[in-house]
């Protein structure tokens, strides 16, 4: 099989970087200054093993590749903003012997939250979820760094309408020769909401800052006890926290000093969007459906995309700050 990493940054460009080590085939596909940086320098990838380069084709579309291949796998790791144009120009590619992508290749979203499968579904016939725990940084051109041990990362993957296949057993299997756990689960997106209520932290992180302290894990406690409720109200299954910890415990340790994560380097990358709308959005969006109010994850969606939208750089709002506009909120909900 070859890999077609679509959104090659931090999550893309270490899976990638990673799989081509063990010797399967990849594609990057980039834009702009990285594109340019992968496609002159190489991929620079730093994990706990140490530094190294790869020299791993670059594309910007698929028109650079022509006809796809019966064997490709696209892996989509765009944030889930960006998801729609990337299906879309990716899925009406042609693949070899007859047919589009959509209509015959899998493809894989490896993305925080829930919406890119729904999004793929309507497009693809065949659509992978991927929980990924693995933490990266990416904030220079053609530069990426994922140091957890003693793994890189675990990736669960099934069907995104539920269930496993032989497909995702060998592409589980790739992944696990190259630095990955990679569980085949029945039931991935269980393993994906469970991971969105991890996830509603990351605007407060972005907006006040890496950093931890009482005041933003109380924040976050108040996040995601609205999160469980709207999920609840929904009746829509997560894992729990003990099934989350057995799974992840002494397999990703994170060595200290680590930056911030996903939402925060885009606001350093000053990329102009954040994907607040498809995580503590998507608990707004449940609690509006079924009748559970969440001001809280609704303040931190609308201060995450203010500060994408102005581009204030990340951890310019104090802690106070924000929780006193979550506290107005609740006091109007």
């Amino acid at each position: 099989m070859r890999y077609i990493i679509i959104g090659a940054g931090a999550i893309g460009a270490t899976i990638g970087g990673r799989l081509a080590e063990a010797g399967a085939q990849v594609v990057l596909v980039a834009r702009g200054a990285h594109a340019q940086a992968l496609t002159a320098d190489g991929l620079r990838l730093t994990t706990a093993d140490g530094a190294r380069v790869h020299r791993i084709p670059v594309v910007t579309g698929p028109a650079e590749l022509g006809e796809l291949r019966p064997d490709d796998v696209l892996l989509l790791t765009v944030k889930t903003q960006d998801a729609i144009a990337a299906l879309d120009a990716w899925g009406d590619a042609e693949v070899a012997g007859g047919g589009t992508a959509a209509q015959r290749l899998p493809v894989l979203c490896a993305q925080n939250g829930v919406e890119s499968e729904r999004l793929a579904l309507r497009r693809f016939a065949r659509v992978y979820g991927v929980c990924v725990w693995l933490p990266a940084t990416f904030l220079e051109p053609g530069v990426v760094s994922a140091l957890c041990t003693p793994l890189t990362g675990i990736l669960h993957i099934g069907l995104a309408a539920g269930g496993a296949d032989a497909r995702a057993r060998r592409i589980a299997a790739d992944l696990e020769k190259s630095g990955f756990e990679a569980p085949v689960v029945e039931d991935v997106m269980r393993w994906k909401y469970a991971k969105l209520l991890g996830n509603l932290g990351n605007a407060i992180q972005a907006t006040t800052g890496p950093e931890p302290g009482p005041a933003k894990a109380a924040l976050l406690q108040r996040a995601q006890r609205e999160g469980r409720a709207a999920l609840d109200a929904a009746g829509i299954a997560y894992a729990s926290d003990a099934e989350q910890s057995a799974a992840r415990d002494g397999k990703v340790d994170q060595p200290p000093g680590l930056r911030g994560g996903s939402s925060w380097q885009s606001l350093r990358r000053g990329t102009g969007s954040i994907e607040a709308d498809y995580l503590n959005g998507e608990i707004t969006l449940l609690g509006r459906l079924h009748g559970i109010p969440t001001p809280v994850n609704d303040t931190l969606r609308h201060a995450a995309n203010i500060f994408a939208r102005e581009g204030l750089p990340p951890g310019a709002m104090s802690i106070e700050d924000l929780t006193s506009l979550a506290d107005e909120a609740t006091a109007r909900a």
